[in-house]
């Protein structure tokens, strides 16, 4: 879905980060905001953030990733750690483009990895952004119906259209009906690279100590992060339950909470003109001068 997102000024590379390619674009000439997309079938850093970068990028540098496991990035992610893998790489990315510090927005896995990253590097991040980020309180509820249809896209028989169309209309988003067709042709066709398919990213824990290890609300850190956090999340949102927002205010020193109505689990498309002016605000209030 890459090829379908074009911003004026953008340019895209691969960046080495230890052993793995990272695809990355960039856009702007402000302080550095690192975007990192959520984890379903198709997922890319693009194609998840092309109604924000353009407007983002009047007032930062934005620098999209595609994290490992999906889009152009190397495949392949640690399941005995994820989030913490996925954490270390994109602070790895931010050495190889000799970023010390910049603010941090992540959706649903974008999400945890940006708060992971908070956690193991408060010193790297300015400020973070969670929308309807994953892993906050998994082991204390059973899964959402969306997140056992996301994690169950490459089981079974396998993906196919017919289940992405099912989850992206009826559980990512509020009103499926926005969402077009080539869209979900574009991600489907990107869900199916053989190398996706023969080890797919996102897998529910294969045990209760990684499970608890992948619990925000289980890590004591969360509790003296010191970066200044915004939580935003759709009160509509089958995928991560917007209660997680409220553990988060709960749980860390300084977490603002925004809940959007008749919203789903895609905050930064489904009320993308709203999303754009509140991070923005929220941002360059904790941008340092």
């Amino acid at each position: 879905m890459n090829q379908a997102v074009t911003i004026p000024g953008m340019t895209s590379r691969t960046v080495t980060v230890g052993k793995r390619q990272i695809f990355v674009s960039e856009v702007g000439t402000g302080y550095p905001l690192l975007m990192l997309h959520g984890g379903g079938g198709g997922a890319s850093g693009l194609s998840n953030y092309s109604r924000n970068i353009e407007a983002l990028s009047r007032h930062f540098r934005v620098v999209v990733a595609d994290m490992p496991g999906y889009g152009q990035s190397t495949k392949g992610v640690d399941r005995n750690d994820p989030f913490g893998d996925l954490a270390q790489s994109m602070l790895g990315l931010l050495d190889a483009l000799q970023i010390k510090r910049a603010h941090v927005a992540g959706n649903s896995l974008g999400g945890a990895c940006s708060l992971r990253m908070a956690l193991e590097a408060p010193n790297r991040v300015s400020a973070l952004v969670l929308m309807g980020p994953a892993g906050v309180g998994i082991t204390r509820a059973l899964p959402t119906a969306g997140l056992k249809h996301l994690l169950n896209y490459y089981k079974g028989s396998g993906p196919s259209r017919e289940k992405l169309t099912t989850f992206i209309r009826d559980y990512l988003v509020y009103d499926g009906s926005l969402v077009s067709d080539a869209m979900i042709e574009e991600r489907y066709l990107a869900s199916i690279d053989p190398e996706v398919v023969a080890s797919p990213p996102l897998r529910s824990p294969s045990s209760l100590k990684i499970a608890i290890r992948m619990d925000f609300t289980r890590d004591p850190r969360l509790h003296t992060c010191p970066v200044p956090t915004l939580a935003l999340w759709g009160t509509e949102d089958k995928v991560n339950r917007p209660s997680g927002g409220k553990a988060l205010q709960e749980r860390m020193p300084d977490c603002d909470l925004y809940l959007f109505c008749k919203t789903g689990h895609w905050v930064q498309w489904e009320r993308a003109e709203e999303f754009n002016g509140v991070v923005t605000s929220y941002l360059m209030a904790r941008t340092p001068r």
